[in-house]
Formats: structure tokens, sequence, C-alpha cells
């Protein structure tokens, strides 16, 4: 039997406890290592988890050598640097979503993964959800005909709070980054790069984006049409419509059962359920990558990250919206 994959997490804040409880049911995963900014962060999360390692710093977790992979859970600003330390390290980096501020950061860290010959990618977990993974399967059959649109959305409301991230220019506050990012990832999926891209937005007090609405376009004359917001409530539902049919995905960023309607057939409805909370399944690929000797995931490729950071730049810059970093 294979040694398990060993894991560190950065950071310990809400998205690193998911990852941690996603890992807990894999048998072939490990939490090694934690590292925080304090000793004392860094404990209790080691002991919810029964992690062994604890470091009061990141770069004692970079340089933990019982560590295969860091997964990076830090606010949006800091994914930059954080990869760069990791990388520069050694380590196979799974990094959290969005893979970067803007595009020239996630060049930065696509190039440094490069030269050095180390692995890494971006943690948009619902890519490799089975649902999401049986869709693509069904579409590339032809089992709705020709993809023609896309209909997708994430949006949840929140109290309005200023010093929050979701609000704070200072750590990328916004809806585009911190959940548009699921929507847009999903029509890069389907259809890859659009041709033009269509954005509008509302802004909160502080600048952030508290909602808006995409519209993508592609060579083929496809279409994408895409929303996310912090302070709307929102179906949190997918649909994919083809020329012969139809995928409904209800709850589709995390979600587990397709409804697929095809002309002249009864609607059917598919259960297609996932491990753990749904997070499992991207730590799969990275330690199935990483032991195969490959850099890059295919399923969730660089160049695309890259690609997707390009075309959030274009949005925000429909909107003038830059951030204190930039």
């Amino acid at each position: 039997m294979t040694t398990p994959f060993r894991w560190g997490i950065l950071g310990t804040g809400g998205i690193a406890h998911k990852f941690a409880t996603g890992l807990s049911v894999l048998s072939d995963a490990q939490l090694v290592a934690v590292g925080s900014r304090t000793q004392a962060s860094a404990d209790k999360f080691a002991d919810e988890f029964k992690a062994p390692n604890r470091h009061a710093s990141y770069e004692a977790l970079a340089s933990d050598p019982e560590v295969e992979a860091i997964y990076i859970a830090t606010p949006h600003p800091f994914h930059k640097d954080n990869t760069l330390l990791c990388l520069n390290a050694g380590k196979a980096v799974l990094v959290e979503k969005p893979f970067a501020i803007n595009a020239a950061e996630a060049q930065q860290m696509i190039s440094l993964s490069r030269q050095k010959k180390v692995f890494l990618m971006e943690a948009m977990w619902s890519r490799f959800l089975p649902a999401i993974v049986r869709a693509r399967e069904l579409i590339a059959s032809g089992a709705i005909g020709e993809v023609r649109m896309l209909n997708a959305d994430f949006g949840f409301r929140t109290n309005y709070n200023p010093n929050s991230r979701l609000f704070d220019l200072a750590l990328g506050g916004g809806a585009l980054l911190d959940v548009g990012i699921y929507p847009i990832s999903l029509a890069f999926a389907l259809f890859g790069t659009p041709k033009t891209i269509n954005a509008q937005a509302h802004f909160s007090e502080t600048g952030a984006d508290d909602q808006n609405a995409i519209v993508f376009s592609y060579d083929q004359g496809q279409l994408a049409l895409l929303s996310s917001a912090s302070r709307t409530n929102t179906a949190h539902e997918a649909i994919i419509y083809g020329t012969d049919g139809s995928i409904r995905i209800p709850d589709w960023w995390h979600g587990q059962k397709l409804i697929v309607s095809t002309n002249g057939k009864p609607t059917e409805t598919l259960d297609v359920p996932h491990l753990g909370n749904g997070y499992p399944h991207e730590a799969i690929e990275v330690a199935a990558c990483v032991r195969a000797g490959k850099i890059e995931s295919n399923t969730m490729p660089l160049d695309e990250s890259l690609t997707i950071m390009q075309t959030m730049d274009t949005i925000r810059s429909q909107w003038g919206l830059k951030y204190p970093t930039e």
C-alpha cells in the first residue's frame, strides 16, 4: 500500500478548515503540517485536525521536509508571495482561487513553477466534482447536441461590513474574485476563452463590487450569461443549453445532481454524489499529478488559470476597478 500523500496547509481561516475537513475523508491523504503567523493559531488548528507539525511562520512550513504539497488558504492578495515561497522550497502548491489578484501576478507564479519544474494548480474545486465531470462527459458525447448557451450564477447575501474581506479592496474584496470566478471558470471549462466580454456591476460604499452581470460571446456564436453577488441571494443554478436538450445543475458549484432534458424524451435526474464536503476531489487530482511527475493538471491547466485572470482584469477595466496593491 502506498504511503498517504502528505499535505501542509498555509493559513488557518475558514477555507483552510474546509480543505482540512475534505482531506480527513481520504485514506490516501494525510495533513502533516500547518503554518500560521502565530504559534497559538497553528497549534489550535493542528489540534483540531490532528496535524503533528505546527509552524509559527509560513517559511517554516515551506521548509518542512515531511510535506509534499501545500494548500494556500490565505486572502487573495497574498496568494502570489505565498506560492512563490513554497515553489522556491520545492513544494507542490494548490493555491486557493482566485489564482492571484491579477494576470501579472499569475504569470510570475506560473513562470516560477515551470522554471523550477514544481507542480502548481488553482484550487477551483468545483471543476473536479463528479457532477461537473459527468456533465462535461455528457456534453462531449453529444447528449444535448451542440452546446449553445450557459446560464450560471453564484450570489449570496451578507451584511455590509467595510472591514470584511468581502468589502475591503486592500484584500481583493468584491463578488468577482470571491464567487464570480466560479461561473467564469465554468464557462471556460465549457467554451474556452471568450471572443467578447461585456460586464456591469453595482458597487458598495468601499468601491468593491457587490453584484455583477457578465456576458461572454464566442467564435461559434455561443453565449455565457453569468452573475455573482455578495449582497443578493441568487438561485445557485447552472443550465447548459444545447440544440437537442439541456442539463440543469442545482447548487451547481457544490452540486450532486444533474437534471437532463433531451428533445422528445422524459427528463432524467442523475444522482452524482461527491466525497465528503466536495474538497477531496481536488486533493486527489494534486496527488495523482505529483506522483506522475506532472507540474500541472490537464483539468485545471495553468494557461487557463492565467487566461481567466486576464479575463477578470478585462472585466475590472470595464468597471474602472483597481485594487490598492496594483
